[in-house]
């Protein structure tokens, strides 16, 4: 049986007269990864923020492992397990690779009757910081400069920081936005890695990288569900096409 992470139900999101997300309601499940899919201002960042708590809601709740966590900010919803990436890359670049790593480690493993200790001998903060960059797929890059690596390394070392977190929930938003076709396959491979032992919400444009790597897709327009099912169903489904996709993004 497949176990439900995170549930979102009725949620909606209102900015004075405007709605940017109405009744809104999506299950992540631990093995399955979750696409969310619509045009642009269809509202799917205002949805992600919510579920990240960058934003409140308006109306609805947010469960996570069956705890209410409808009114918990962004900091104590990522210190529970809850992850999540932006649009746009967040690392430190002057660092090396595994330094990023071990700081986000280390962001989980605070021992405040420590102060004074070397970061460098806490063991497992760097165990965890050399797993999850094994995991990500840089191994062997660890002492790289951050900025220094494409595009797609430093959008593989943000999951790899979001990993160090011990999160069971990933909300990536467009991690494969500006790469190309190499970078684009090496990331469609990992989300398919991460997606066996969490649980992903992918906000994303690449059709071709959502249709294969999908075990749901959710279609938003206008801050409303359209449709959801398995990315068979979503492909089949009239409204989807006419509302948003165009049929020519269906054709195998």
């Amino acid at each position: 049986m497949t176990e439900a992470l995170l549930e979102a139900r009725g949620v909606t999101r209102r900015f004075g007269g405007l709605t940017a997300n109405e009744n809104v309601s999506i299950t992540l499940e631990r093995g399955k990864l979750h696409a969310l899919l619509g045009p642009n201002g269809a509202g799917k960042s205002t949805c992600i923020n919510m579920l990240s708590g960058d934003l409140a809601v308006s109306d609805g709740h947010i469960h996570y492992k069956g705890r209410e966590i409808t009114g918990l900010s962004a900091p104590q919803r990522s210190r529970i397990g809850i992850g999540r990436s932006y649009q746009r890359t967040n690392i430190f670049p002057g660092f090396t690779v595994f330094e990023n790593c071990r700081l986000a480690a280390q962001s989980r493993r605070q021992r405040a009757w420590r102060l004074f200790t070397n970061a460098l001998s806490l063991e497992d903060t760097l165990e965890k910081a050399r797993a999850v960059i094994a995991e990500a797929g840089l191994e062997g890059r660890e002492d790289r400069i951050a900025g220094t690596m494409s595009h797609g390394e430093q959008r593989q070392l943000e999951i790899a920081m979001v990993l160090a977190t011990d999160a069971d929930v990933l909300l990536l938003d467009e991690p494969l936005a500006g790469m190309g076709s190499e970078e684009a396959s090496k990331m469609v491979e990992l989300l398919d890695r991460l997606r066996r032992t969490r649980a992903i919400l992918l906000v994303e444009h690449d059709m071709d990288a959502v249709f294969a790597v999908a075990d749901t897709i959710t279609v938003l327009v206008n801050g409303q569900l359209l449709a959801s099912g398995s990315p068979a169903e979503i492909r089949a489904n009239i409204e989807v096409q006419q509302a948003y996709l165009g049929e020519e993004a269906f054709h195998v």
